[in-house]
This record gives structure tokens, sequence and C-alpha cells, in this order.
């Protein structure tokens, strides 16, 4: 899945350090001395493309140094911002990141708190080991980002409360490290982190850990997710996934009261969805998508989980009946249980998911609290058929995907009232009746894909209205009749949306109908595709037919005299027929 990872974005966090005017304030401090010679030495092991570290000069005051934050009392280097924005365009984004090695003198920094090395080119640098020693008197340690190579060693003495920890989008390898009870927020997705997490989340399991994050996304983590969450009871966000991970949900999970982000996309899980999760009431994200879960849908998912936002249930073995309870999950804006095994009516009650009801013209980003700001949600989802990741912009994003399942029955009409929705999947199912004739009155659609079912009637006229509609999929409904509605839209979509249905007019050729037919014809009842005997039989013998007459030409002498002798005769009869 392509490569994710929680942003951070912390908000009042340090909030002296980060004040523009701390420059001036520093005005009457001067550095330490010895403190100015470690940054330079520091320097000299770094490539710097765009002098980004000019300012860093014998002649000059450290800290007054671009990226150099000291003490208002002492003088000494707090903070050290290396970091490369991300603000400029590319070109520029590219040539301000540093490079080089890791110069020791860092370790002379006594009293630094504050490192920020991510979004650079250290490429495929071995981590030294005395770069951990760092550690022990940070509160905030960011090299995300770059391509760091080597082991994360344990990391259990911290000598400051609510540490944060950024370690992800590196070349890691080996098990987790032990972590000290102070850490906050750690994230080590994006390496190639192996194993077992039972020495991870079981160590001294009846110490109380701080953390309120844990980022292990995108790594090749494996053997089932341990029982112990008792020990974890401040976690807000968790993200396991695409890792190997097997066997249940522990049912210790519902011990998570404050959890609001619970991520286990893309694994090997199994079973049923533990009742336990119903006491995480917090909860705004629930993304089980891509692993073996079966059974039914738990109805108190929309009764005791009611501040749901998304719920992603993808690519699994759940069944049964989509519960009405669902519908009283009103700020839900993404529902996705595409690829399951499904049955029954779509809710009529599907309307009463008022989210989906109102545009969301807002610029805010769905994000989560914690004692050192906030991060931001993001979620894959697949729009217009191609698998998108949405982050900041994905407070605008409203989509229901029911694809792939063996739904029945007709389109509920109440669906139509759904205006704030952008994408709408009910392809590849058994559905029935006739497209709701209100579709026009659903004006955010962006994406509608109604292919592959039973659909029967005419497209109705109000489709036309759906004016910011760019992919509309019809496809092998084959009675569903008459003209394609006139808009500017639809006249531009690719003549593949209409394949296998009996519809005429543009985008459709004058001659399409009977390719239409003909692979109408080879469809069954159930939208699966069946074999044209006749038409590979027509094909089988022209190609046995061409075959039975090269064969001979090629490799006996006597048919190649023969061959060329008529078309030499054909030949000259024609031109001779052309120079009269």
């Amino acid at each position: 899945m392509g490569t994710v990872a929680i942003t951070f974005l912390i908000m009042l966090l340090f909030l002296e350090s980060f004040n523009p005017s701390f420059c001036a304030r520093n005005r009457n401090i001067s550095c330490i001395q010895i403190e100015k010679r470690a940054l330079l030495r520091f320097k000299q092991d770094l490539k710097d493309p765009s002098n980004r570290l000019a300012s860093w000069t014998n002649d000059g005051d450290c800290c007054k140094w671009d990226g150099i934050v000291c003490s208002n009392v002492t003088g000494h280097v707090i903070q050290l911002h290396l970091g490369s924005s991300q603000d400029a365009s590319h070109a520029a984004h590219e040539r301000s990141k540093l490079g080089g090695k890791l110069n020791p003198s860092l370790l002379d920094l006594k009293y630094l708190t504050y490192l920020d090395l991510s979004n650079n080119k250290f490429r495929e640098t071995q981590i030294p080991t005395w770069f951990w020693n760092l550690s022990s008197y940070l509160y905030y340690l960011n090299i995300s980002r770059n391509q760091f190579q080597g082991h994360i060693p344990d990391l259990p003495t911290m000598a400051l409360p609510s540490v944060v920890i950024d370690l992800s989008s590196n070349n890691f390898r080996g098990q987790l490290p032990r972590l000290s009870s102070n850490v906050t927020v750690i994230d080590l997705s994006n390496n190639s982190m192996s194993g077992s997490i039972s020495h991870f989340l079981c160590y001294k399991v009846n110490e109380p850990m701080k953390l309120e994050v844990l980022n292990l996304g995108n790594n090749l983590l494996s053997g089932e997710i341990p029982d112990c969450w008792k020990k974890w009871p401040r976690l807000v966000g968790i993200k396991f996934c695409d890792n190997n991970f097997s066997g249940k949900i522990p049912s210790s999970m519902g011990s998570l009261t404050s959890l609001q982000s619970l991520h286990l996309r893309n694994n090997s899980l199994v079973g049923e969805v533990p009742s336990s999760i119903k006491h995480c009431r917090e909860l705004l994200t629930v993304d089980f998508g891509g692993n073996r879960l079966s059974g039914h849908i738990p109805p108190w998912m929309g009764g005791r989980l009611s501040k749901l936002i998304i719920l992603s249930l993808h690519t699994s073995k759940f069944n049964g009946n989509i519960p009405k309870e669902l519908c009283v999950l009103s700020s839900l804006q993404i529902l996705d249980l595409s690829h399951n095994n499904f049955s029954g009516n779509i809710p009529s009650c599907i309307n009463n998911l008022s989210a989906m009801v109102s545009r969301n013209n807002s610029h805010d980003k769905i994000f989560y609290r914690t004692s050192k700001g906030s991060f931001f949600e993001n979620i894959l989802v697949v729009m217009k058929g191609r698998v998108v990741e949405y982050s900041n912009t994905l407070k605008l994003v409203k989509l229901v995907d029911l694809s792939d399942n063996n739904l029945s029955g007709e389109i509920p009409k109440e669906v139509t009232s759904l205006v704030g929705l952008q994408s709408l999947n009910f392809s590849h199912n058994r559905l029935v009746g006739r497209i709701p004739d209100n579709i026009g009155a659903m004006i955010s659609l962006e994406c509608v894909d109604l292919s592959t079912n039973l659909l029967s009637g005419k497209i109705p006229p109000t489709i036309s209205c759906l004016t910011f509609l760019s992919h509309l999929n019809l496809s092998y409904n084959k009675r569903i009749t008459g003209k394609i509605p006139t808009s500017t839209q639809l006249q531009s979509l690719d003549a593949s949306s209409f394949l296998g249905t009996e519809l005429f007019g543009p985008p459709l050729s004058e001659n399409s109908n009977a390719v239409t037919f003909s692979s109408s014809a080879g469809e069954k009842e159930d939208g699966r595709h069946d074999v044209d005997w006749s038409f590979l039989s027509i094909a089988l013998g022209f190609w046995f037919g061409l075959l039975g007459t090269l064969v001979p030409v090629l490799f006996c002498k006597s048919w190649r005299f023969v061959y060329f002798r008529y078309l030499d005769y054909v030949l000259h009869n024609l031109y001779g027929i052309i120079s009269k």
C-alpha cells in the first residue's frame, strides 16, 4: 500500500521555544564556546548544497545561528531544528536537504533536549551507536524520512517526561526496541522492523505506560497481536496496518477507553470483531480492511461507537445483512464494506447518515488530540477506480462503497438524500430495479459505479444535473435501455462505461450496439461472463485454415514452388489490367 504514516501536527508544543522572537530574546545571551565548537565540527561532516548553515561561522554567536535555540537563562544550546521544510517547491526542497554523516560532537551538547533532523538526505547512513545516548535527555527526537539504517537498541531510560520519538520512513531493521514509560508518542512506521511484538507490548506488564500514539505501520512484523493492552490505558491512536499479523483481535483492546483511531488494515487477522471493542466509545476511525475477519457486523457498532467518522471493513469475509443500526452513525463520512459476502437489501435508513446529507466546504482536518498536540488521520479509499490516500483533505471526503458483495433488492430511493456524497459504488452485486429517478439531487457526486448488477429501465434524465460527475460506470446491466441523456459530462465519458447494456447515443458510436449486444449475450444472469462459443469457433477456424496453408509453404519445397508461381501469375495479370 503504499506508504502510510501518521503525520504529526504538534500544537502548542514547547511554545516558548517556538516563539518567532526567540533570537531577539537571546540578544544578551552568548552561546557557550565548547558548544559552538561542537556545532562547527558537526557542520564539517554535513553536506549542505543550499548553504542552509551559512550563518554557522567562527565569528558568529551560535545562539543566533539558523536552527539553533539557546536557553534564555544559561545560553546553553537546548534545541536543534535541522529538519528540511516541505513548504518550498520540489526542486528547492530537494536542494535544501542536508546529507553527509553524523559527528559525535553532538554529545558535547549536554543540555540538548530537542533534535530534529527529519526529511533530509542521509543516504543509507548507519546510525552510530553513540547516537542513541542522546535520547536519554531528549523530549523530542525526529529523524524521520531519511535513509538511516541499523538496529534500534532498547530505550528504557529517558530522564524527561512525555517524550516524542519519530523514526519513521527509514531503513531500520530487527526487533522493536523496549521503551521507557515516559514515551508519549512513538512512530516506527515505514521501516523493515520484523518479528513478534510481544516483548515490546508486554514489557513490564505491571507498569502502566504513558504512550498515547503507537504507529508501527508498514513493517514486517508478524505473529499474533498480544493480549496485554491493559498496561497502555492512555492510547489514543494505534496503527498496525501493512504488516503480517495473524490470529484474532485481542479482547483486551476493549480496555483502551481513550482510543480514537484504530488501524489494523492489510494483515492476516481472523475471527470476529471482539465485543469488548464496544467499550472504546471514543473511536472515530475503525480500519479493519484487508484481513480475513468473518462473522456479522456487530449491531452495537451503531449504538456504542456513535462518534465514528470512518468505518472500513473492506476485503474480508464478513457476511450477513448490513445492520440498520449503522444508520444512526450521524458523523459517518466514509463507509467501506466492499469485497465481502454481505447479503440482503441495502438499508433504506441510509438517509440517516446525516454527515453525508450536507455538503462540506470546510478545510478542517480530521485529527486527534493528545497531550503533546494532535495528529492527522489518513485513510486509503478507492475513488474513480484508483486507490487514493487522503490525509490533509480527508475532512472533505464522503464515500459509500458496498461493491463486490451479494446484495439484492432495489437501490433505495432514500440514498438520493445523501447530497454531500462524492463517491457511490454499488457495483458487482445482484441489485435489481431502476436507477433512482432523483439521482440528480446528489449534486456532489464525482463517481458513480453501478456496474455488473441486474438493473433495468432507462437512465434518469436528472443525471444530467450532476455537474461534478467525472466517472460513471453502468456496464453489464443488460436490461438498462434507451438513449443516454444529453449532458457535457456523460458525452465525455468512455464508451466502456456503457458496455453490456442496451443503451445508444453518444458517447457510443452508431455501430456500437452490435458490440454491446454480443457482450450482453455473453453475460450470465448473475453478472458473470460466459464464453461466446460461436465467435470462438469462427476465430479458431480462421487460424487453423491460415496455419494449414502457411505450414506446407514454409516447410515443403514443392508447395513453395507452386505458391510463388501462382502468385507471379496473379501479379502479372493484375499489372496487365492496370496498364490498360
